[in-house]
């Protein structure tokens, strides 16, 4: 898989790191594009938002059954199925009977914790895994600023479980109120629609995870152009940022290119 075949369907500017953990180390299959550069992650911001959620919970500091707000408890706001609407001001249901995507939920699910959100980030995920290049510009549900390099990093803590639990890490990243239909923006309607604390979990959708990353796969896409999958079936990591926001090329170009990298990497 050469340069020009990775980046096909993308727009210019765009960058790709694809990467396997092994016992040795990690093995960079893909390094194409400028990954040092500092961009927005927009909603792949959650992903770091699970990853200090989760380290709380291992610490005995965050309680996953503590109520955030209207009945429901942290776990089901990080889960999108706390009954907040997107934003503030959009309609609310019974906590427990419907995934609604909620940037405000996550916003909310992090005040819960934390009165300062940019440092809880810091100690919790930038300082421990040495991302050096990321930052909380805004909201916690979009605000992470970072290079592709620093996401990639990230990813692979998830899959190796790095200062969490197993059972922890199992938790936050396997499917949470599993039978709840919803909508991924962009994507649709999906029944079941399964999402982890914080991250997307595939299970059977196919959408921009593609139709052949396992079940276990998670991670996320930002309206910026970036998307995370992290396959643990596979020990893989997928991570790229596009040089254009997020759009119908997105749409159209995702699911097939992501089926793509994949099986290059299953003969590889």
């Amino acid at each position: 898989m050469d340069d020009a075949s990775v980046l096909h369907g993308w727009p210019d500017g765009s960058a790709v790191i694809v990467a396997r953990s092994a016992a040795r180390g990690t093995d960079y299959l893909v390094h194409v594009g400028d990954a040092a550069l500092v961009r927005s992650w927009a909603s792949v911001s959650k992903v770091a938002v699970a990853y200090a959620m989760a380290r709380g919970v291992d610490a005995g500091v965050v309680d996953l059954e503590s109520h955030v707000t209207d009945g429901a408890t942290l776990a089901q706001v990080l889960s999108h199925c706390g009954g907040l609407g997107a934003e503030r001001d959009d309609p609310r249901y019974p906590p427990g009977t419907r995934r609604v995507y909620s940037n405000v939920g996550i916003d909310l699910a992090v005040a819960s914790v934390t009165d300062a959100p940019s440092p809880w980030l810091r100690d919790n995920v930038w300082a421990p895994l040495g991302l050096s290049s990321c930052e909380l510009v805004g909201r916690p549900a979009a605000g992470v600023h970072g290079s592709l390099e620093d996401m990639t990093e990230l990813a692979l803590a998830w899959l190796r479980h790095d200062n969490l639990s197993p059972a922890v890490a199992t938790a936050f990243t396997s499917p949470f109120a599993p039978t709840l239909a919803g909508v991924v923006p962009g994507f649709g309607r999906f029944d079941p629609c399964a999402w982890g604390l914080g991250v997307e979990v595939h299970d059977t959708k196919h959408h921009w995870m593609g139709t052949i990353a396992s079940p276990a796969a998670f991670g996320h896409f930002g309206q910026s152009g970036t998307l995370l999958l992290i396959d643990p079936t596979r020990s893989l990591v997928v991570s790229a940022a596009a040089g254009s926001p997020f759009g119908p090329w997105a749409v159209a170009t995702w699911p097939a290119w992501m089926d793509e990298v994949i099986a290059w990497c299953d003969n590889t």
